[in-house]
């Protein structure tokens, strides 16, 4: 755990982001055809970002939710996974929606995504696939992305929006600015004031939609 607590205001932002990610991740596996074509679709974004992050041997899967990615990261025989979610409740709830077969393989780890309650270079890689999407200001993003550097060993991924290529059909069809998908240019600089430099990026639609998995790595 970071020897320096993080100050109240971080704490509060904490809560109010590990609230929203706690509503939108309710299920292990999502309903309806869309839905079900989407998963697949990211399924195969994270074995991708997996290889390249190295296949990492040691990972921990921040703001699991009900561990809708467990059984993608299960896939290499020799992983070892942590799981961490600020709701002991979700925790509790994944654990009755997965084979025990794979339960097995998982560890979890009840804390906050900003206070991750593990040591430096704890694990080799970390993946969050659900939460920092919804994280708007860039002082909470990048609070997260020191924590991430602080835990991760080697590498990051995690899944995000960056402003379409068609910006301008957004906003015919009447969404706010505000609305938007954060610039890729201020995201990267994000990704780099907080130590990471960017090894791979893929989108969900290329060129369409907002959608990005992203792999990050701390420079030797």
């Amino acid at each position: 755990m970071s020897s320096h607590p993080p100050p109240s205001i971080e704490l509060e932002f904490a809560r109010r982001y590990d609230q929203e990610h706690a509503r939108v991740c309710g299920e292990p596996r999502p309903v309806g055809l869309a839905a079900r074509l989407a998963l697949w679709r990211t399924v195969r974004l994270v074995r991708h970002a997996l290889k390249a992050a190295g296949e990492p041997g040691l990972i921990l899967d921040v703001a699991c939710g009900a561990g809708r990615y467990w059984p993608v990261l299960a896939e290499h025989g020799n992983r070892v996974i942590l799981a961490s979610d600020p709701s002991q409740d979700m925790l509790n709830h994944a654990q009755t929606h997965h084979p025990a077969s794979l339960l097995q393989r998982v560890k979890t780890l009840h804390s906050s995504a900003f206070d991750i309650g593990l040591s430096a270079n704890a694990v080799d890689s970390i993946i969050c696939m659900q939460l920092f999407a919804h994280v708007t200001r860039s002082e909470d993003r990048l609070a997260l992305l020191r924590e991430f550097h602080r835990v991760s060993r080697d590498s990051v991924i995690l899944a995000t929006r960056v402003e379409p290529l068609f910006k301008h059909l957004a906003t015919a069809r009447g969404e706010s600015a505000a609305s938007l998908a954060i610039g890729r240019v201020q995201l990267e600089g994000e990704f780099k004031q907080a130590g990471f430099e960017v090894v791979s990026q893929q989108d969900f639609l290329p060129g369409c939609g907002a959608a990005r998995v992203y792999v990050l790595r701390k420079p030797s």
